[in-house]
């Protein structure tokens, strides 16, 4: 998991950022992110 050590930063970042922007997003933010480390935690080793 270390081959992109700014990803989660940088993750971080554009999704808050759209976030103020568009509150609504946040639900599918939050899914989208849960789905993607439960994916890396299963496949990514």
């Amino acid at each position: 998991m270390n081959l992109i050590p700014h990803l989660g930063p940088l993750a971080s970042l554009i999704a808050g950022i759209l976030i103020l922007a568009m509150p609504r997003l946040l639900n599918f933010i939050v899914a989208i992110y849960l789905i993607l480390i439960g994916l890396l935690g299963l496949f990514g080793r």
